[in-house]
């Protein structure tokens, strides 16, 4: 088709406009049949594409009208933290090695560091992740990993405000073992599992993580206005490649700002600003359809400038929650405790 093409071009044009136009023709030709001659980003290492539609199981509970759970006390008590530095906080997780720590740290723009620290508030250490940085940490969660036996502390950079992130990443490494250790502990985490994590529907902002502590599924709630649709990555995680996440449930949640499930399984916590949703799953349920099922509302004093983290505590007695207070000009950061009656 070409020959013809140029044979006939060579009756009423120059030279010169015809091998022109002979070019043309051939890239078009050549590039028939490419997916649009569209070169992925280097680090791009998505292992599929979804062309199905998403589609996400909805509530049908009015979230107005939700019971209110009567197994924590309403008023927590609180402590300052003694680092006067940390002014971002974000998320909070306990530690399943070492009683009484929990791990906090800052979101976007921060150090990549995991801070320790207790109920009390006390400066307990802090942990480098030397091989990644802290685009924008939002939430932190403990739970098993892929040796058995061993705890493991997740770092979720899932923050993306303008949704414009192709992928967003989990950081997983084992918990330090603190038994004879001084305090503050510091030290450099050299050997971390980078998780990489696409939405199937595009680019969302969150701010919470979950980690199923039964069956190591990942879980990730969305930050929107009065609604939040959760996605889980089922274990194995790939560290090589990107995983497309499932749907689970559409929630009426607005401005979702950390989540997490007790140690044994049994109970999802899930806060905004304002509120606590809290549910208790029947034996056997699993997080997914326990998500679906109707949910109480925790006790949360409203006494945090801008609650972000929320965490059961190791030992099943409570949960924890703490607040950012850059934008808080007078606020100290702060850590509460609602205990289990």
């Amino acid at each position: 088709m070409i020959f013809n093409l140029t044979a006939t071009f060579n009756r009423s044009i120059s030279a010169s406009v015809k091998g022109s136009l002979f070019c043309f023709l051939a890239f078009a030709i050549l590039s028939c049949g490419k997916s649009g001659n569209k070169v992925l980003p280097a680090k791009d290492t998505t292992v599929g594409i979804v062309t199905k539609p998403v589609v996400f199981p909805k509530t049908t509970y009015d979230p107005a009208a939700l019971d209110t759970t009567k197994l924590f006390n309403r008023i927590p008590v609180t402590n300052n933290l003694a680092r006067k530095d940390l002014f971002e906080i974000s998320g909070i997780a306990a530690s399943k090695v070492n009683p009484g720590i929990l791990y906090i740290h800052n979101d976007s723009g921060n150090s990549n560091q995991v801070y320790l620290t207790d109920a009390s508030g006390a400066d307990k250490g802090t942990l480098t992740l030397t091989p990644v940085n802290n685009r924008d940490w939002e939430d932190i969660a403990v739970g098993p990993g892929p040796i058995a036996g061993k705890s493991y502390v997740y770092v979720a950079n899932i923050g993306d405000n303008d949704a414009k992130y192709s992928s967003v990443f989990i950081y997983r490494f084992p918990e330090p073992d603190l038994t004879g250790k001084s305090t503050p502990f510091v030290a450099d985490i050299t050997s971390v599992d980078i998780i990489e994590l696409k939405y199937p529907d595009g680019p969302h902002n969150a701010e919470t993580l979950m980690v199923d502590p039964l069956t190591r599924d990942i879980f990730i709630a969305s930050k929107q206005s009065n609604i939040s649709f959760v996605y889980t990555a089922t274990y194995p995680q790939s560290t090589t490649s990107a995983t497309i996440m499932s749907p689970v449930v559409q929630l009426y949640f607005n401005k979702a700002t950390s989540g997490d499930i007790s140690p044994d399984g049994s109970e999802i916590l899930l806060r905004s600003n304002e509120l606590i949703w809290y549910w208790k799953l029947p034996a056997g349920t699993s997080i997914a359809a326990g998500l679906k099922t109707r949910p109480q509302i925790a006790p949360y004093a409203n006494n945090e400038p801008q609650g972000e983290g929320i965490g059961f505590a190791a030992d099943g007695t409570g949960y924890y929650t703490d607040t950012e207070i850059k934008d808080h000009p007078g606020h100290l950061a702060t850590i509460s405790f609602y205990k289990r009656k």
